[in-house]
């Protein structure tokens, strides 16, 4: 159930970057969470990328635009080493998309939603954490902080 949204300020990213940043977001979530590689898991890591009007987005400061990356996934399903990966990766690949530098990283904040066991459906049933550990064939011994 992992899934990744990006709020951007329409015409912030490049051309190339906007075609690619969902996608590769996804992949970033996924890579984190540590996830297996398989179409199962890829077609359930969500990704949305919102673009707000012109004038939707502002600072005290200035008008620049500002990248907002939401990330929900269950809860425990990143330690604290995984967390700051995606939140370093994540980061690294707006300001690629959007065709900064590393000296623009503070215009990207990402928030890091952990979803409470049980509080999460798909199909008409509810799914846990461990039922998604089971389907990805991995033991809780082997996502503890790998």
């Amino acid at each position: 159930m992992p899934m990744i949204r990006l709020t951007t300020p329409a015409g912030a990213l490049t051309e190339r970057g906007r075609e690619s940043v969902r996608r590769d977001l996804a992949a970033v979530l996924l890579r984190w969470e540590g996830a297996p590689d398989t179409a199962f898991f890829r077609a359930q890591a969500w990704s949305y990328l919102v673009e707000l009007p012109d004038g939707a987005q502002t600072t005290a400061e200035d008008e620049a635009p500002r990248f907002l990356v939401e990330v929900t996934v269950p809860e425990g399903a990143l330690s604290e080493r995984r967390k700051a990966g995606l939140v370093e990766e994540a980061t690294q690949t707006v300001l690629a998309a959007a065709g900064l530098t590393a000296d623009e990283a503070l215009r990207v904040w990402v928030l890091v939603h952990e979803q409470p066991d049980g509080t999460w459906g798909a199909g008409g049933s509810v799914i846990r954490y461990a039922d998604l550990v089971a389907l990805a064939g991995q033991g809780k011994a082997d996502r503890a902080d790998a």
